[in-house]
């Protein structure tokens, strides 16, 4: 597994490798050990989710108040332009954001520790995404960060408006937004 550093140290990306020959393929999808070294810390993973969205969804960005939460995220199905923001006040890259494409095809995962906000949109006709997360979802301490917030700056490969659910769209901006010590 090949783990590459984003432009925030503390978020990876994880890279497997595939062997495939005219069968199919394998790839190891998940290792404790390599990712606890990679983290620098052991982690421990409570729920796995998985949904699926069309094109031009764009989901997030969440993240949790209490019970905050780590996602390992990856795509099963389709492709999607992953984004995740910085929210910890005392980090060097507080308010910054990187972004992944992810896809079945390339097989990355993205690892988002505590204290991000996680958001991402889907760029196929189709997607399916995968996440494991470090706790509960505790939907009374989620919140939402305004997906197009100037102060975050993200470019979102989109020719016209997402698709977003209520919530996500009155999502807050940074300068107003419960944040991390």
């Amino acid at each position: 597994m090949k783990v590459i550093r984003t432009a925030i140290p503390d978020v990876l990306v994880f890279e497997p490798k595939v062997f495939g020959d005219a069968r199919g393929f394998f790839f190891e999808s998940w290792n404790q050990r390599t990712f606890d070294a990679a983290v620098g810390r052991e982690v421990r993973f409570v729920q796995d989710n998985h949904s699926a969205s069309s094109r031009d969804v764009l989901r997030g960005l969440h993240y949790q108040v209490k019970q905050v939460q780590g996602k390992l995220v990856r795509v099963a199905a389709g492709e999607v332009y992953d984004v995740v923001v910085d929210l910890r006040r005392s980090s060097a890259t507080f308010g910054r954001s990187v972004a992944e494409r992810l896809s079945a095809e390339n097989r990355r995962m993205l690892w988002v520790p505590e204290g991000f906000a996680h958001g991402f949109l889907v760029l196929s006709d189709w997607a399916e995404f995968l996440y494991k997360t470090t706790d509960y979802y505790a939907p009374q301490h989620e919140r939402t960060l305004l997906w197009n917030d100037p102060a975050l700056g993200v470019a979102w490969p989109l020719a016209g408006a997402p698709m977003l659910k209520p919530n996500d769209a009155a999502g807050i901006p940074l300068a107003q937004a419960e944040t991390f010590p």
